[in-house]
């Protein structure tokens, strides 16, 4: 038999067997045309969602990819093709399904987009020059992409309180709130402390906390983050910088050892604000608010900068050449005075593998054998030599001790 012949009755058995290269298609994977174009969505995904990951933007307010849809601003309107014809859906409560057409440019969506802005603009303040939000604002952002240009609206617009300190570090604008429920479904679905809900009815309905109770929740700062205009600020960046003033990098929080994703940000080298960055493995986003806050320790009239010593009950503001000689002084005076065994050094279980050698170094220096790098608070060694979980791990297993 030839090589031609061999090769073809290998083709023929594949192509009988079914035993190809080709991969099985996703059952998940559904495809819609949207503007005209084929994409690639998930089964369930919302059609906002499936047109974000492709590149096109579609404007919205309540819709946050982290938390559940509510569809109460309508600014997300697109335009479906149905079995009746086109119809306007919201696109963060419609899924998309196989052979869906979605369009999102039509005059129709445009001016649908146009009346919503009318709306929400029509009571509010237009105090941008002097609110935190200006610069990064969605709704101001979004009134000069998608907005109509002028109001036809001439009336006096609504007027509260302001600014309203619902905790130490949060304040509330309500003549700012287009009511997005961001917020309050933050506090709900994702840190579990509903502090902060809605309030009246009708034209009345506002964003508040519970009587006489504070929002004392440990990431409340979340919530100014993610409020789309500039209802909720925080009280440690108000009125300090503009979103063009400042200097930014990513970085890890430092606070615990979660390691959450952070953005830090400063003018004229000074730091003004930490920003949650959105990490799918650790933090999705969010920051509890010692986290997110504590970046006024480091500006703080309070904070040592330089070394003290004990002199006389007191202590005294002295040269760091002065602290170490004192304290080897001491050390060297209670090794000669005790011996090797009078001095002990404790490195404490905060620091890292490389503080535990540096320790284990100057002890040896020193003639000093009494050391210990404390690892895990004291826990047993068995125990940390388990394999250590994940946090997507963690989230989702069915057991956790």
């Amino acid at each position: 038999m030839s090589d031609e012949e061999v090769t073809e009755e290998v083709v023929d058995e594949e192509e009988s067997s079914g035993t190809g290269d080709e991969a099985e298609p996703d059952p998940d994977l559904v495809r819609i045309n949207l503007n005209g174009r084929e994409v690639a969505a998930q089964k369930g995904e919302m059609v906002i969602a499936a047109a974000d990951r492709a590149g096109e933007y579609i404007p919205h307010f309540c819709y946050h990819p982290r938390m559940s849809p509510v569809g109460l601003c309508r600014q997300c309107m697109v335009e479906v093709e149905g079995p009746r014809g086109p119809m306007m859906v919201v696109s963060c409560m419609t899924p998309v399904s196989d052979g869906q057409i979605v369009r999102t440019d039509t005059p129709e969506v445009k001016q649908a987009q146009e009346g919503i802005l009318e709306l929400l603009l029509a009571n509010h303040p237009l105090d941008c020059p002097v609110c935190d939000k200006g610069g990064e604002c969605p709704l101001q952002d979004q009134a000069f992409s998608h907005g109509p240009g002028e109001s036809r609206f001439v009336e006096e617009k609504r007027h509260y309180e302001k600014p309203i300190p619902i905790s130490d570090l949060v304040l509330l604008d309500r003549e700012r709130c287009i009511l997005c429920d961001r917020c309050t479904r933050f506090a709900d679905e994702v840190a579990g402390d509903k502090l902060i809900h809605f309030t009246q009815r009708g034209n009345n309905t506002q964003v508040m906390t519970y009587p006489d109770e504070p929002f004392a929740s440990y990431f409340s700062g979340n919530v100014v983050q993610i409020c789309p205009v500039g209802a909720l600020t925080a009280e440690p960046y108000r009125f300090k910088a503009r979103p063009w003033d400042l200097d930014q990098g990513e970085s890890t929080c430092t606070t615990c050892s979660v390691g959450c994703r952070t953005i830090v940000q400063s003018s004229r080298d000074e730091l003004l604000r930490y920003q949650g960055a959105d990490s799918d493995p650790v933090n999705w986003g969010w920051l509890c608010d010692r986290g997110r806050f504590n970046f006024e320790a480091v500006n703080s009239d309070q904070r040592l900068e330089n070394p003290h010593v004990k002199t006389d009950g007191g202590l005294t503001r002295t040269t760091w050449n002065t602290a170490l000689h004192t304290a080897a002084s001491l050390v060297e005076r209670a090794l000669h005075e005790g011996g090797p065994d009078s001095v002990a050094l404790l490195g404490g279980a905060r620091g890292t593998n490389e503080d535990a050698f540096v320790w284990a170094q100057l002890a040896d220096a020193i003639g000093v054998t009494r050391r210990d790098a404390q690892l895990g608070y004291g826990l047993p060694v068995e125990v940390l030599a388990q394999p250590r979980a994940t946090i997507d791990e963690a989230a989702n297993a069915a057991t956790v001790i």
